[in-house]
């Protein structure tokens, strides 16, 4: 039995291990002007050092829940920290640009196997109830904060030290917690000795990681090829149901997805990483393409969207255990609408406290809410033997939401900027905050179609813990 000071010590030391593997995805857009100057890449080539990390991240991440669930959550995560610091250590050190995307590859593999393993060790040490809840509430807080950090980090850090430290500190992170793992957390898997699924894996892998290149490739390809890598990833998941209905130990038991707030939660996660990252994108762009801002003065310029995040984060995790995550989900949505709105009014003139700074804070507080939200909505009701995979779930929805996001709102900047005026730009950024503002509308659309659908599907009953998409079970 852990004790209840040793828990929380633990929930922040996976915290911070969740903060480092969301910063990794958005800490090196900052940087990627300063590695274009350094290293030698093809056309084009430089957008694999992001897109590197997301496409093996967000393609493994089912496949490393799993992992966890099998091995041994806490084995598994000292494993994936390891090989974390490695290939990070490899991404500082890089000596060419083919060099640091592999590099990058690696280290969102190992980020894939890191993340799931430490949600789930999140999941079973706290028992189901409120202090699950208030954890999955931080934990989802964190992972808002850390998505949208990575300016405020990684430009002081790019203009004072280099690109290359924006990798080296994660090292004495990932030592710190290596020292302190094997005293506050507890190791344990899923009951008996499961099969592995190899069918499942290479389905679900071989979908997901098709569906991110084509969401990143999306930009720079034709229409047909995209719809083609689209079309094979829908397959490719279609062969995965049907490897999993046979299997007789699945890689992610279809019973999961029975689970209403399992569902919403996740739908809500989606809206999330496409409007959390779609919005950092565009005004990183507007900030040092239009406005010319360096990357320190932009990291201050985007603080308050990180400071925002945790107040809305703090706000959320305290009304979701008093109104339940369903009212939290939706008033979030619509909170983050309305600063995404004040987004879309910016003009090269415009103050930063006129309008940005306003637009960045109510969106931020939106975020944290609705992340704190999402969170226990998907993962509050998960069985222990499934915490591995819900985790990976979970974070698959975030990631390949954010992967989404990115690709689309700059496609829709670029084909809407006719000139390389710093007004002609600012009008495709308005154009593709505006794009930011549909992701919203369209998850709250989401999140009220299927608790409609799921409400149809219970025939009425009255039954509280049946009756909406995102309801949690609570105790006392």
């Amino acid at each position: 039995m852990v004790s209840e000071s040793k828990r929380w010590f633990a929930l922040a030391l996976l915290c911070l291990t969740g903060f480092m593997i969301i910063l990794d995805a958005s800490i090196v857009l900052v940087a990627v002007p300063s590695i274009e100057r350094e290293l030698t890449f093809t056309t084009g080539g430089v957008q694999w050092v992001p897109s590197g990390y997301a496409l093996m991240f967000g393609g493994l991440l089912l496949l490393g829940g799993r992992i966890s669930d099998l091995l041994g959550r806490r084995r598994v995560f000292i494993a994936g920290l390891v090989l974390f610091a490695v290939f990070s250590l490899l991404c500082g050190f890089a000596w060419s640009g083919d060099a640091l995307v592999l590099a990058r590859a690696l280290q969102g593999a190992a980020a894939a196997v890191l993340a799931p393993s430490a949600l789930s060790i999140v999941m079973t040490t706290f028992p189901s109830g409120p202090d699950r809840n208030k954890a999955l509430g931080i934990w989802g807080a964190t992972s808002g904060v850390g998505g949208t950090a990575g300016s405020l980090i990684g430009g002081p850090v790019t203009d004072g030290l280099g690109w290359q430290w924006i990798f080296f500190i994660n090292v004495p992170v990932c030592v710190l917690v290596l020292v302190l793992a094997p005293i506050l957390l507890q190791d344990s898997r899923g009951p008996g000795r499961r099969g592995f699924d190899l069918g499942g894996a290479v389905t679900v892998t071989a979908a997901l990681i098709v569906l991110v290149y084509a969401v990143i490739e999306a930009p720079e390809s034709s229409a047909l090829q995209t719809v083609l890598l689209v079309v094979a990833s829908m397959l490719l998941f279609g062969l995965f149901v049907l490897v999993e209905r046979r299997s007789a130990a699945p890689l992610v038991p279809l019973r999961i997805f029975r689970s209403r707030a399992l569902v919403g939660g996740n739908l809500l996660t989606i809206a999330w990483g496409l409007a959390a990252f779609g919005l950092n994108f565009v005004y990183t762009q507007y900030a040092q393409l239009a406005l010319g801002a360096s990357a320190v003065r932009y990291g201050l310029m985007s603080a308050v969207l990180a400071a925002a995040a945790v107040v809305g984060s703090m706000i959320g995790q305290h009304l979701v255990s008093r109104v339940g995550p369903r009212w939290v989900a939706f008033v979030s949505l619509l909170v983050a609408g309305a600063g995404t709105t004040l987004m879309t009014q910016l003009t090269v003139s415009s103050g930063y406290f006129e309008l940005a700074f306003w637009g960045l804070t109510i969106f931020g507080i939106g975020l944290g809410a609705g992340s704190v939200a999402g969170s226990i909505a998907a993962l509050s009701d998960v069985r222990g033997e499934d915490a591995g995979v819900a985790s990976g779930l979970q974070n698959a929805s975030f990631q390949i939401g954010g992967a989404i996001g990115v690709a689309v709102v700059s496609a829709v900047a670029t084909a809407s900027t006719t000139g390389t005026t710093p007004t002609a730009l600012t009008h495709g950024y308005r154009i593709a905050f505006a794009v930011v503002w549909l992701f919203l509308v369209v998850g709250l659309a989401g999140c009220l179609l299927v608790k409609r659908l799921l409400e149809v599907q219970d025939g009425g009953r009255g039954n509280r813990r049946r009756e909406v998409a995102f309801s949690v079970r609570r105790s006392g």
